[in-house]
């Protein structure tokens, strides 16, 4: 029964420990939360575009929203491509682009917001890194990897012998079902040979 006790007042130690040090921390790290919650007061969800969209320019993106509260505050959006392809709407922070886009090209690209007083140019918030990402549309035809195939079987092969294997790719994005998935069909000569999914 004495080690049960024992072991029980060593358990409890840190725990008392612990509390003590809580108790007089709060004076100490007040900055640091502040710190904490200035760097959430940027509000957004993932920014994203369909390639290729066939509507007139520009395409509305996304909207980069601060909880910062200043009549004088301007949003600004800097990183590739940023005020060519991209622009933001200094007042509302609406995120458009000029450009239609190719996932093909480029997939995604990174900015930095930041958000300034007008009158004088001062950063009213720490600038935040986000990525706006292009969506695939299913616009590439697959591509044989080389532009002829040769093969060869000996005569009188039992059926199903293989005669050559034939690749083709497309550039379609492959984790969008169905975008990459290439399937192959003999136009001539299918009374004599067949394919099948694997070239």
């Amino acid at each position: 029964m004495s080690h049960l006790i024992l072991l029980f007042s060593l358990f409890l130690a840190p725990a008392f420990a612990d509390g003590g040090s809580q108790k007089s921390a709060p004076n100490l790290c007040s900055n640091d939360v502040s710190h904490t919650r200035q760097k959430r007061d940027w509000i957004w969800n993932q920014m994203h575009i369909k390639e290729e969209i066939d509507t007139p320019l520009p395409h509305h993106v996304g909207k980069i929203t601060s909880s910062v509260r200043n009549n004088n505050a301007k949003y600004i959006i800097e990183g590739e491509y940023a005020n060519t392809i991209f622009k933001v709407e200094e007042t509302s922070g609406d995120v458009y682009a000029f450009e239609r886009l190719d996932r093909e090209k480029k997939a995604e690209y990174e900015l930095t917001a930041l958000i300034i007083d007008r009158t004088n140019n001062r950063s009213l918030e720490r600038p935040s890194k986000f990525i706006i990402k292009v969506y695939d549309i299913n616009d590439n035809a697959p591509a044989f990897v080389q532009k002829v195939f040769n093969g060869s079987v000996p005569e009188m092969s039992p059926v199903g012998t293989s005669v050559t294997k034939v690749t083709a790719v497309d550039a379609d994005d492959p984790t969008v079902s169905g975008h990459a998935t290439v399937t192959y069909q003999v136009t001539t000569g299918g009374e004599y040979f067949s394919i099948d999914d694997s070239g």
